[in-house]
């Protein structure tokens, strides 16, 4: 039996921190579903669509090729863990930077396993990632700063384009 798992996010936009979770996560996971999920309670800068391509220009960026195990979609109708159960996924990947994300994500965690047995697995950014969130790099990226050590060349292109 295969073990699958969803790195779900909103990714607006990916990071290297967002990728190197995804990338820990193909380690211990026999197949991976990235899912840019909708939250409604966020403004998004890029379209669901351009996040999908981004998220696979930068997976091939970084690995060289998209790994045949992966799949990367899109989710907004329904619960999270409804997708898991379409999937088959015991897990759901989550990154985590801080205290901050533990308080906001244990609940979640626990309401995903008593809805549907679904565990979520923390996983704890490179230290050289820890301190990067999307909305950190859509705020320096709209006000012209660089972010290329944040971000894979592909979006950096995407942003600068995008926001001229």
């Amino acid at each position: 039996m295969s073990s699958v798992a969803v790195v779900p996010g909103s990714f607006d936009p990916i990071t290297l921190g967002h990728l190197d979770v995804i990338e820990r996560a193909a380690r211990v996971f026999d197949e991976i579903h990235v899912v840019v999920v909708h939250n409604p309670d966020k403004h998004a800068l890029i379209p669901i669509a351009h996040r999908i391509e981004l998220i696979e220009k930068s997976l091939v960026e970084r690995l060289g090729a998209i790994p045949s195990n992966f799949v990367i979609t899109s989710w907004s109708m329904g619960l999270l863990v409804d997708y898991c159960t379409d999937v088959g996924a015991t897990a759901i990947v989550k990154g985590i930077r801080s205290q901050i994300d533990v308080a906001y994500e244990t609940p979640m965690a626990i309401v995903n396993r008593n809805l549907a047995g679904v565990e979520t697995i923390f996983l704890l950014p490179d230290p050289a990632h820890a301190h990067v969130s999307s909305s950190l790099v859509r705020q320096v990226s709209t006000l012209g700063g660089d972010v290329t050590p944040y971000v894979s060349t592909a979006v950096a292109e995407f942003l600068k384009h995008a926001l001229d």
